[in-house]
């Protein structure tokens, strides 16, 4: 059993994460204020001096809050956009439990000082349009195209362009080659 414990500036947003927490199985909340738990999640205004040496999954509520040298020494493990599914905390406090670190590919490069994004552009990179993420992401679900053209609501033609798109741009031979692709570009989280 992992206990966390939820740190955040507004009260609406602090209920949310514990809703979450208290839903999921494998998750139990714990008190800020007393020492015991294994993560704690942080979002708005939360200083990572309040962890006590705990490690932190950080909900950063803006581009500059991002992950930091500086912010890994005081105790985040994990940064993730304020917007973030439900299943990416997740499996980011279950990665910071596990005692590893979740960044964000784009903050990787920032930290690693290339200060580059790994993919520069659509013409040198291919990178991938936000339907083709789409349709790549749901195709890394096990998704079929019939699937993927009713969740979308377009047509299976429609997704057949996709895929031959996001195969093209990826320089892939199979939907599975594409998918991997897509993850080590971290364009898919698993």
């Amino acid at each position: 059993m992992i206990r966390v414990a939820i740190a955040a500036a507004s009260p609406v947003v602090r209920a949310g994460l514990e809703a979450l927490v208290a839903s999921s199985p494998g998750l139990q909340l714990a008190n800020l204020e007393m020492p015991g738990a294994d993560v704690v999640l942080a979002a708005g205004g939360f200083e990572a001096t309040e962890g006590g040496g705990t490690p932190i999954v950080l909900l950063a509520a803006d581009a500059e809050a991002g992950f930091t040298l500086d912010q890994f020494q005081t105790g985040v493990r994990a940064v993730l956009p304020p917007d973030a599914s439900p299943a990416a905390i997740l499996a980011a406090v279950e990665a910071v439990a596990g005692g590893l670190a979740a960044i964000d590919p784009q903050e990787l490069e920032v930290l690693l000082g290339t200060g580059r994004p790994p993919l520069q552009s659509a013409e040198e990179n291919g990178t991938l349009t936000p339907r083709e993420l789409e349709v790549l992401r749901m195709m890394a679900e096990g998704a079929a195209n019939k699937t993927i053209a009713w969740k979308l609501g377009i047509s299976e033609h429609t997704v057949k362009f996709h895929v031959a798109s996001i195969l093209s741009k990826l320089r892939a031979g199979t939907r599975t080659e594409a998918v991997t692709v897509g993850i080590r570009r971290g364009l898919v989280m698993l």
